[in-house]
């Protein structure tokens, strides 16, 4: 079940470790640190671990603010995540 980290959050905020897949390979990556956020549209995973699994990028991206009021892009990656037992694909 998710702790809340509130070393890297002020307020602290909830966060798990997950195991990320990459569907076409099959290789995992396990103990990936995510801050949960169920009202978010999607999900972001950190992009030094989707290159380490060789996530496939589609053409799709999204604009993003950051918590500096600037615009980000991120690409869309197809990925499982393995938490609590469940997998979840997108």
């Amino acid at each position: 079940m998710p702790d809340y980290d509130s070393t890297r959050f002020t307020p602290p905020a909830p966060v798990a470790l997950v195991m990320l897949r990459n569907p076409d390979s099959g290789e995992t990556k396990a103990g990936v640190m995510m801050l949960l956020d169920t009202g978010a549209d999607v999900t972001l995973l950190p992009r030094d671990i989707a290159d380490e699994l060789g996530l496939s990028y589609s053409a799709n991206s999204y604009e993003l603010t950051g918590f500096d009021d600037k615009a980000h892009i991120a690409r869309a990656a197809r990925a499982e995540m393995v938490f609590v037992g469940l997998t979840f694909r997108g």
